[in-house]
C-alpha cells in the first residue's frame, strides 16, 4: 500500500508553466498541432494531433527533465544528477545534461535493448555515464536511489516532482495557443500521470469546458484504479507490451491532480493500440510507439460522443524498436478476431490431422503454426495450432465443427503469458 502524506492538492501556476516554456525556449521544438482528415473523417469531427512524436528525442519527456534540471542549484549542480529509466525519461534527461553541461548517471535495466542504451549515450555524449544495473526496473531504481543517497546526488524523478509537471504542462500551453477553436474533448496517456496533470492543471484554468480524459493501457491500469478506489496502491502485475506506461504504481503529487483535474481515464486493450499503430503509419505515414497511440485508440469509446467536436489527442512518442513490429502485427491480427490459437487434442492415429483439415477447417482457414510430439505408448497428444481466419466470426464455427468431430481444445488467445512463449 503506498501512504499519501499531502493533505491538500497543489495547484500547478500559470506562471511557473510559464517560466518553463521560457526555459524550455530553443530548447524544445513547438510541435504541431495538426489536423487529420483520416480521423476526422472515420469520427465525424475535427480531430486534432498534437505531435510529440516529433520532439527533439521524439517524445515530450525533455520538457519535464530539462525543467527540473535547469532549475536545481549551483550546489545541486555539482553533485550530479541521476535518473532510472529504460526509455524516452532516460533520453530526455541525457539530452538534459548534455545541453546544461551538467553530469549524470542514467540507472536502465541490464537487459536494456542496445539501440535504447546507445541512443541515450548519443543524447547526453560524455556528460553522461549509463549504468546497467538490475534484472528488474524495480532493481534498477532502487540501485540509483542507493547511489543518490551515497553520493548526495539530486534524483530526477519520471513523473512524481512539481517542476517536471510544470515542464509537461507546456504541452497544455502550445495546444491552446494553436487551437482554431474550442477544445470539447482531450486524449492523453498515462503512464504515471506527469504529462496529464501537468496539461490537465493548463486546461482546467484556461479552458475549462474541455472533457479531459486521461487513457491507460487495459493491463496497466494503475491511474484508473487509484481514482476509482480513492487511493493508491501499487499493482501486483501489469501488462509491460505498452512499456512507456506500463506503471504499477502512480506518483503521489501525479495521483492528487489527476484525481481532481480529469473527467475520466478510459483503458484500452493493447490489441486495439497494435491495431492503431498500425493504422497510423501505414494510412498517415506516422511512426509512433505503443504509449504514444493510446489516445487515438480511445477515440472508439467514445465515437458516439465526439461526432461533431473538435477533438485534440496527444501523441506523446515515437520510439519504437523496429524488431517488435512482427509483434505489434501479430497482437493486432488476434485483437481483430483473425488470428487464433489452440491446443487441440489429436488421436495418435494415422488419418488424424486429415480429418481435422478436411471437416473442421474450411476454404480460407489457414494453418499458420503446428507443433506436435508424437508420445509413445499414448492414444492421445496435445498439438498446438495457430489459425488464420478470413473473418472474425469464423472461429466460433472451427469450435462447433471440433466438439463434433470429438476434438477436445483449449482456447489459447487470452493466455498472453502461454503464447509469447510460442508465438
Amino acid at each position: 500500500m503506498q501512504e499519501d502524506t499531502l493533505t491538500a492538492t497543489p495547484v500547478v501556476q500559470l506562471a511557473n508553466v510559464e517560466r518553463a516554456a521560457r526555459t524550455l525556449d530553443g530548447v524544445i521544438y513547438k510541435t504541431l498541432l495538426q489536423h487529420n482528415l483520416g480521423l476526422s473523417d472515420a469520427y465525424g469531427a475535427n480531430v486534432y494531433l498534437k505531435r510529440e512524436d516529433l520532439q527533439v528525442v521524439r517524445s515530450y519527456k525533455i520538457r519535464g527533465a530539462y525543467n527540473k534540471i535547469a532549475g536545481l542549484s549551483r550546489e545541486q549542480v555539482t553533485r550530479d544528477v541521476v535518473c532510472a529509466s529504460a526509455g524516452n525519461h532516460a533520453q530526455g534527461v541525457a539530452y538534459a545534461c548534455q545541453l546544461l553541461g551538467i553530469r549524470g548517471y542514467i540507472f536502465m535495466p541490464a537487459q536494456t535493448p542496445a539501440q535504447k542504451v546507445s541512443k541515450v549515450r548519443l543524447f547526453g555524449k560524455d556528460q553522461v555515464d549509463v549504468v546497467l544495473v538490475g534484472a528488474t526496473f524495480d532493481d534498477t531504481y532502487q540501485a540509483a536511489k542507493n547511489f543518490c543517497d551515497q553520493r548526495g546526488s539530486t534524483f530526477v524523478h519520471p513523473f512524481d516532482d512539481l517542476a517536471i509537471v510544470e515542464g509537461q504542462a507546456t504541452v497544455g500551453l502550445e495546444i491552446l495557443r494553436d487551437a482554431p477553436a474550442q477544445i470539447d474533448f482531450l486524449f492523453m496517456p498515462i503512464g504515471g500521470g506527469g504529462l496529464a496533470s501537468g496539461v490537465s492543471s493548463v486546461f482546467r484554468q484556461l479552458s475549462p469546458r474541455t472533457r479531459l480524459i486521461g487513457v491507460q493501457p487495459l493491463g496497466a491500469p494503475s491511474m484508473q484504479r487509484a481514482i476509482a478506489n480513492g487511493q493508491r496502491q501499487a499493482l501486483e502485475s501489469i501488462e509491460s507490451f505498452v512499456d512507456g506506461a506500463a506503471v504499477k504504481c502512480p506518483g503521489e503529487l501525479t495521483f492528487q491532480l489527476c484525481q481532481e483535474l480529469l473527467d475520466e481515464v478510459a483503458l484500452v486493450p493493447e490489441g486495439q493500440v497494435c491495431e492503431d499503430l498500425l493504422k497510423m503509419y501505414n494510412e498517415e505515414g506516422i511512426v509512433l510507439e505503443p504509449a504514444g497511440t493510446l489516445s487515438v485508440s480511445a477515440l472508439h469509446q467514445y465515437a458516439d460522443q465526439i461526432q461533431g467536436k473538435t477533438v485534440v489527442c496527444v501523441l506523446s512518442g515515437s520510439n519504437n524498436d523496429i524488431t517488435r513490429m512482427e509483434e505489434i502485427k501479430e497482437r493486432a491480427m488476434r485483437h481483430q478476431g483473425r488470428k487464433h490459437y489452440f491446443l487441440v487434442t489429436f488421436n495418435q492415429k494415422p488419418g488424424a490431422l486429415r480429418r481435422f483439415v478436411n471437416h473442421v477447417l474450411q476454404e480460407g482457414d489457414d494453418i499458420i503454426q503446428f507443433q506436435y510430439i508424437k508420445k509413445n505408448n499414448k492414444e492421445k497428444g496435445p498439438v498446438f495450432i495457430g489459425l488464420e481466419v478470413q473473418n472474425p466470426h469464423d472461429v466460433a464455427g472451427i469450435q462447433q465443427r471440433m466438439a463434433a468431430e470429438g476434438f477436445g481444445y483449449e482456447y489459447l488467445n487470452g493466455k498472453q503469458d502461454f503464447l509469447s512463449l510460442l508465438v
